[in-house]
């Protein structure tokens, strides 16, 4: 595996400077992530990818090609949670790609009304997990 090097540049150096000021822990090094072609691959799960497009096809079967509809006809959002509620129940991973084909359908087809996309790191990404 190909490593690329980051060089610890004087931005870096002001970034650790205030985390330290701030009582935070150094940020990691970013020197060992892998290139990005590798990341691409890696960062990937096709057979979770398969199960979602197998699943989008038996919806097409039966609820019609997205090309076909203009507006969302299901509320997502509530199909989200309730999914999201089995599979914390079950432990069955066909809920996760039924949510994830679900937010595919809101994406694509959104319910809510001021849906936009706007891209933001404001560094709450995932729960961590208590042990």
């Amino acid at each position: 595996m190909n490593v690329i090097q980051e060089p610890q540049t004087l931005d870096w150096f002001f970034r650790q400077s205030w985390r330290s000021l701030a009582g935070l822990p150094e940020e990691p090094s970013r020197a060992q992530r892998p290139p990005l072609n590798e990341l691409q691959v890696g960062q990937w799960n096709h057979e979770f990818e398969m199960l979602m497009r197998n699943r989008l096809v038996m919806g097409a079967f039966r609820y019609g090609l997205f090309s076909e509809q203009r507006h969302a006809r299901h509320d997502n959002l509530a199909s989200i949670a309730a999914h999201a509620g089995e599979y914390q129940r079950t432990g069955n991973a066909e809920h996760l790609v039924d949510i994830a084909n679900l937010a595919l359908v809101e994406f694509t087809l959104p319910s809510h009304p001021d849906s936009h996309f706007e891209s933001i790191d404001d560094g709450g990404h995932h729960a961590r997990k208590l042990v």
